[in-house]
């Protein structure tokens, strides 16, 4: 597995052969590293170990056969983006979603079981455009979220197997889809991915459009990014809903209400007009009148009263509870969340009975210490030893 193992890592690491020759001090050569992705040679088992710490794994990864099959279904301005970041954003989707499946099985969570009943993978019906807003409202009753608004769109995807990455690029990347599976086509879990450092109103409906690419079955005669984006508003923004609060037809609405509208829903001014007019709500000339109004604000690359994006916080969860439980190695843990982790170890027998002793006043000043610590690295923020940081 050496070959396809490398450069996938490679590439979702950001490394060059160049680069990754450096990282190993010079022990192998470009000209060996490119044999090895090509199958045409094996490295010895010190240049293996080398590979795998430039690499920031372990050699045993580089060798074994996944435990899932990997398919980005979805890559939206894919043809935008340079082949060389195109090959490194899919290489890190793939590597982060096997990860992700990895953590899963250690911890019991759902690797044993398919899961494609609560995530119906490219199964529900489209055949014309409109089909769609049952489809969203079927997949919100499923995860038995009803009409209720969706606070975190993030959080609501990962309580279902549906993992959230962010990818930094340069580039304009809006968003990337995967599953993972294994044999017979049992769904394991699934991920969506779009760029980091958007504001929080266009983060959600980036997640909510992949989500859709997830799980609509499209025919041909449909607009694929059309009925995608249709479906993210209608999850975020429901149709029943939306007409309770803004009514069935509107000639005129006042922009402090779409800003109220904004922070309900979590979707910017723009997408909630785009809502409206598919509803019918609101005119053709009159939506296209605010559209004009938007430009010249210059509201299309940023609205006023931006949200704050949603921060996923599944990896660093199971990362540090698989520690706490034995399952991972300080060392392991720094290397999935890479950054330092510290363990904190139980306190002994007699450890806690001096810490009984001591005055009221100082117990309570340790406490409220250790409470800090631990609200800091919740927030991802370094404390003793102990680090957040973004994907770079």
């Amino acid at each position: 597995m050496i070959d396809r193992r490398l450069k996938q890592l490679r590439l979702a690491r950001g490394f060059s052969l160049e680069e990754l020759v450096a990282k190993t001090g010079g022990i192998v050569t470009k000209q060996a590293l490119s044999k090895y992705e090509k199958g045409q040679m094996h490295p010895s088992p010190t240049v293996l170990n080398r590979l795998a710490e430039a690499l920031n794994t372990k050699a045993a990864n580089l060798l074994r056969e996944p435990k899932v099959s990997i398919e980005v279904i979805a890559f939206r301005k894919a043809s935008r983006l340079p082949k060389k970041e195109l090959a490194r954003v899919e290489s890190y989707v793939r590597n982060a979603l096997e990860e992700r499946v990895e953590l899963q099985e250690l911890t019991g969570s759902t690797l044993s079981e398919d899961i494609g009943g609560r995530l119906p993978v490219r199964t529900l019906a489209i055949r014309k455009l409109e089909d769609v807003e049952i489809a969203a409202e079927k997949l919100r009753n499923n995860w038995g979220l009803g009409l209720n608004e969706i606070s975190s769109m993030t959080e609501t995807l990962e309580n279902h197997s549906v993992h959230v990455i962010e990818i930094n690029t340069p580039y304009k990347l809006d968003g990337v889809a995967a599953v993972a599976s294994t044999g017979r086509n049992r769904v394991k879990a699934a991920a969506v991915a779009n760029k980091a450092g958007v504001p929080g109103e266009r983060q959600r409906l980036n997640l909510a459009h992949e989500l859709g690419h997830l799980v609509l079955d499209i025919s041909g005669n449909v607009d694929e990014e059309k009925a995608a984006f249709r479906f993210g508003a209608a999850f975020l923004a429901p149709a029943e809903v939306l007409r309770k609060e803004v009514g069935s037809k509107r000639a005129f609405i006042q922009s402090e209400e779409l800003f109220m509208l904004k922070q309900k829903f979590g979707l910017s001014i723009a997408a909630l007009l785009y809502r409206l007019r598919d509803l019918e709500v609101i005119s053709e000339s009159y939506y296209r009148g605010w559209c004009m109004d938007i430009n010249n604000l210059g509201w299309k690359q940023r609205e006023p009263n931006e949200i704050q994006p949603e921060q996923s916080n599944w990896v660093r969860r199971i990362v540090l509870r698989s520690l706490s439980e034995g399952l991972l190695t300080a060392d392991e843990a720094t290397g999935l969340l890479g950054t330092t982790v510290k363990c904190d170890e139980p306190l002994s027998l007699m450890e806690k009975k001096a810490f009984l002793r001591l005055p009221l006043e100082e117990r309570r000043k340790r406490l409220a210490e250790q409470a800090a610590k631990f609200a800091s690295i919740y927030e991802g923020k370094e404390v003793e030893g102990v680090g957040g940081g973004d994907f770079e």
